[in-house]
């Protein structure tokens, strides 16, 4: 029986797709930038269904994370697998920078990080050749443009996988597909046939975002480019096509032959916003003239294409809408922003505990250095899920009488320090419900010198709630946002409406996306008061 692949595949935020197939498996690993604990794994039989059943890296393991912008911390993995052992190679913006992770299983345990003091640049990639020598690719200014300056470029370098050291110098193969092409980055390669494939993102991630292919009989040379390039992209479709900024790609064969990609896009809400991020995306590809062709007969991302024939529709478990904290473990796909301190948060009596700590959930944004400068500091008490959908419904059933200084509530937060807090607050005296708008000016990226913020809060709704108890709800329709507030989630009365466009502005960008949960903060002061929560339920 016949079934469909409909994108995405994967919602929400979870960017920048790498996958593999190990027998009659496939699996997927994700960034997840300042989130904590970080890179997703997915696990699919048909590449339709996919159920999460990892995160590859946390505190126990090793992974140091910092709250900041939300576009920091861990980007671009690359999964393989090969006799027997499975690996990642990521970059964490948060730590030393390029480190490899390893495992028997992809549902883990997965290794510390192994780190690589000697591999340069972003987007580290990994590629085991048909005679089993590995080899390490990067993004750097590597490249010799003829007049005397370096410029952006890919290189591959020959590595000994069992002591995590380069055996060569780095040798650039590639610079860009189109001269001048902004961010050539990404790189995957592949030995397939009588060619190596190098497949790489170019353009930015954002609008101008595409998925290039380059191709060499001999590795250690420099790479011709596809006369087709970009062999994938939405660019040309204008600001308002509703799926758009495509790119960066992975391909996979399958036991009958076929190929397929999976790659990042965004679907466009409203014709300009990009509420959910980047999400996971494929496409069938063919090969024609010893060049891949990918989403052949339109050339453009469709929203369903017919399942591969070899393979049978396996539909997996849907994950619960509402967590009601039986369990002392949190499930997989809830997560923190920042690695959280040891206390922050507890579950006990099958109710979730977030202690109000100084830190707030919208501290102003630092300007960012890939210097190694590590901080145990930088973490929020906020425990949350990525929004998936489009039009979606968060609720939550919370008791906490706050003092002066704290608050508690309900938390939907989108990069760059734009947030939509509903909270329990002690004002002038007396204890309220009140609804506030964060948005922050600025006019530079945090990673570009000279960068300065500011942080702007608004209330927007507020209510006197004398109650310990309290389920707070907020209903979002495409960029509709209703605050909703009662005693129980069958007679919730509306707060107030926001307009969503503030939260999710086109400065945001896409690189993540919006996360909808739990949160407490002192406002500066550590104390002993915690909110508790029943539940927490957010509709997929």
């Amino acid at each position: 029986m016949s079934y469909k692949l409909t994108n995405p595949i994967i919602s929400g935020y979870y960017p920048d797709p790498s996958i593999i197939r190990v027998e009659d498996d496939f699996y997927l690993a994700c960034s997840s930038f300042e989130m904590s604990p970080g890179l997703p794994i997915f696990h699919s039989k048909d590449l339709a269904n996919w159920e999460q059943i990892a995160n590859a890296i946390g505190p126990e393991n090793g992974l140091h994370m910092e709250k900041n912008s939300g576009v920091g911390g861990l980007m671009a993995p690359t999964i393989r697998y090969h006799k027997g052992t499975y690996y990642i190679i990521n970059t964490n913006f948060a730590d030393k920078g390029n480190y490899i992770i390893t495992a028997k299983d992809p549902a883990g345990p997965w290794s510390e990080p192994h780190w690589l003091d000697d591999v340069p640049g972003i987007d580290a990639s990994i590629f085991f050749d048909d005679d089993d020598k590995c080899y390490i690719m990067g993004t750097g200014d590597c490249w010799d443009n003829g007049a005397g300056q370096m410029e952006r470029g890919i290189w591959v370098a020959e590595f000994d996988i069992e002591n995590y050291k380069l055996k060569g110098e780095p040798f650039t193969i590639f610079n860009s597909a189109l001269r001048g092409a902004g961010s050539p980055e990404a790189p995957h390669l592949y030995h397939i046939g009588d060619y190596y494939y190098l497949i790489i993102a170019e353009g930015g991630t954002e609008h101008y975002h595409s998925v290039a292919v380059a191709r060499s009989k001999e590795l250690f040379s420099f790479f011709e480019g596809n006369p087709a390039n970009p062999v994938l992209t939405h660019r040309h479709m204008g600001f308002k096509a509703p799926i758009i900024n495509v790119g960066h790609a992975d391909i996979v064969q399958l036991k009958d032959g076929s190929w397929y990609a999976v790659f990042l896009a965004s679907r466009l809400i409203d014709g300009q916003c990009k509420n959910l991020g980047r999400e996971t995306f494929i496409c069938p590809v063919i090969w024609e003239r010893d060049w891949p062709l990918f989403s052949p007969e339109t050339g453009k991302v469709e929203w369903s294409y017919d399942g591969p024939e070899s393979l049978q529709e396996t539909v997996f478990p849907k994950t619960p809408e509402k967590e009601d904290f039986d369990s002392d473990k949190l499930p997989l796909d809830y997560i923190f922003w920042g690695a959280p301190a040891e206390g922050m948060c507890s579950i006990h009596d099958s109710k979730l505990s977030l202690k109000c700590i100084r830190q707030k959930l919208e501290d102003d944004i630092r300007p960012e250095s890939f210097e190694v400068n590590l901080s145990d500091d930088n973490y929020v008490a906020f425990v949350g899920r990525r929004q998936c959908q489009i039009d979606t419904k968060a609720t939550c059933k919370m008791s906490f009488v706050p003092k002066a200084g704290e608050v508690a509530g309900l938390a939907l937060v989108q990069a760059m320090n734009h947030q939509l807090h509903i909270e329990r607050a002690l004002v002038d005296g007396k204890q309220v419900l009140q609804a506030i708008l964060v948005t922050a000016d600025y006019d530079l990226p945090p990673y570009i010198p000279g960068f300065t913020s500011t942080t702007n809060r608004q209330v927007v709704g507020t209510v006197e709630w004398d109650n310990q108890d309290i389920v707070l709800g907020l209903d979002i329709k495409g960029e509709d946002f209703t605050v909703l507030y009662g005693t129980d989630e069958n007679s919730l009365k509306e707060l107030c409406k926001v307009d969503g466009h503030i939260i999710n502005p086109e400065k945001v960008g896409c690189m993540t996306g919006t996360l909808i949960g739990m949160f407490a903060t002192g406002n500066g002061q550590d104390v002993d008061n915690c909110a508790e929560f029943d539940w927490f339920m957010l509709q997929q």
